[in-house]
């Protein structure tokens, strides 16, 4: 943290359509310091990954985003991104509860429900990613959520009490640059190892569905482009799969 310009930016806005949005046109319009942050009460228009919908209750939750300039990050293998923003949630909402893990590529879970949502988005420059916009949602001080939402949770739910969202955010950014500055320092094979550690069904075999159908497997890996590797248990055959191209069976 101490590292961090004191010239980064920290926008904070009582409704926007997306804090990402938000984030990126600025960041087109105007050079940002690494660090410089958009945290809103609310989001009209918050969206998840692949185009899915992040829904929030106004001034309850923690939604922001952060802009970074990984250096030297190859756009196919931007995935250590993820494994940073979600590794720096988790271990933000270990000093809270039990129970965390990361979904892949980086849903929060709190046991079998989700606690909180990444989004991140990469601007390209040739091969190499230019700036990576964080997108991220936690659910805090939510008591109710809609009917529709299959499994969402909160923290207010999970431990009975009302929590401060900028002390949270705080916590977060400290998690975030102490992974990122590793990875500056190329300890990249750390954090891919503690990824795979806090991973949501790690151990064992578990169903999953793909467009043939559904398996038993087990997670072998998760690659730098962020693709999974599972090994099925009746013929171990490995499979590698993009996101949305297979889905956990409850």
């Amino acid at each position: 943290m101490e590292q961090l310009s004191k010239d980064r930016q920290i926008i904070r806005l009582e409704e926007t359509e997306s804090t990402n949005l938000y984030l990126k046109q600025l960041a087109r319009e105007e050079h940002l310091e690494e660090g410089s942050m958009v945290i809103a009460d609310f989001q009209t228009v918050g969206r998840g990954q692949m185009g899915n919908s992040w829904f929030s209750s106004k001034g309850e939750n923690l939604l922001f985003s952060l802009l970074i300039y990984p250096k030297e990050v190859l756009a196919n293998e931007q995935f250590i991104i993820s494994r940073i923003a979600s590794l720096a949630v988790k271990n933000t909402l270990d000093r809270f509860t039990d129970d965390i893990r990361i979904k892949w590529p980086n849903d929060i879970y709190w046991k079998e429900q989700k606690i909180a949502g990444i989004l991140i988005e990469n601007d390209i420059d040739n091969k190499y990613i230019a700036n990576s916009v964080i997108g991220i949602g936690i659910n805090v001080n939510q008591q109710i959520f809609p009917p529709e939402l299959s499994n969402p949770v909160s923290l207010w739910q999970i431990i009975g009490s009302v929590q401060d969202r900028d002390y949270i955010l705080d916590i977060f950014q400290r998690e975030f640059f102490l992974l990122y500055r590793d990875f500056e320092k190329g300890e990249i094979k750390t954090i891919e190892d503690e990824y795979m550690l806090d991973l949501y069904r790690v151990n064992g075999y578990y169903w999953y569905e793909d467009k043939n159908g559904r398996f038993m497997a087990k997670v072998e890996d998760v690659l730098p482009s962020g693709h999974l590797v599972l090994k099925t248990i009746d013929t171990e055959e490995e499979r590698k799969y993009a996101f949305k191209e297979v889905t956990f069976v409850e």
